[in-house]
């Protein structure tokens, strides 16, 4: 397992947790963003900056990607796109994207979409609270956990 960060919209206290959880369990991550981040300077981590665009993290992530890897993402049409090739997609209030939740999802994010740009305001997601971060601290050990039980 890899784990991919669609870092750019990523928030510091979720990426804190991803740094903590490589060191202990040391399973390599990449950072994919358009911009410098800091980060801790260990072999297990690094960085891509890809060119500014429109999906040019999501459209690097997919391409490098293989089954089995995690990305965390809010992104609901890159979930959608990790979830098609046999991987996992975490998001940074921690729900686990699923072939069972992912199209529902999906369907929801382009209703809202629509209804704004129709100039409908449907408002925003709440901003990320002590339950959103612990519930990604639980789901994320709870995959890793599961990825390094010998088999």
């Amino acid at each position: 397992m890899h784990i991919w960060v669609d870092a750019d919209a990523c928030p510091i206290s979720i990426k804190e947790i991803l740094y903590k959880a490589v060191k202990r369990t040391q399973v390599s991550m990449t950072l994919v963003a358009n911009q410098m981040i800091r980060y801790p300077r260990t072999p297990l981590i690094n960085q891509i900056i890809v060119p500014s665009g429109f999906d040019k993290a999501d459209d690097y992530i997919v391409q490098e990607m293989k089954a089995g890897d995690l990305v965390i993402t809010g992104d609901i049409p890159l979930a959608d796109k990790i979830i098609s090739q046999q991987g996992h997609a975490l998001n940074p209030r921690g729900e686990l994207y699923t072939q069972n939740n992912i199209k529902q999802r999906l369907q929801v994010r382009n209703f809202n979409d629509t209804l704004r740009s129709t100039g409908l305001n449907t408002g925003g997601p709440a901003p990320l609270g002590l339950k959103e971060i612990q519930a990604f601290a639980n789901n994320l050990d709870k995959l890793l956990t599961a990825f390094l039980r010998p088999k």
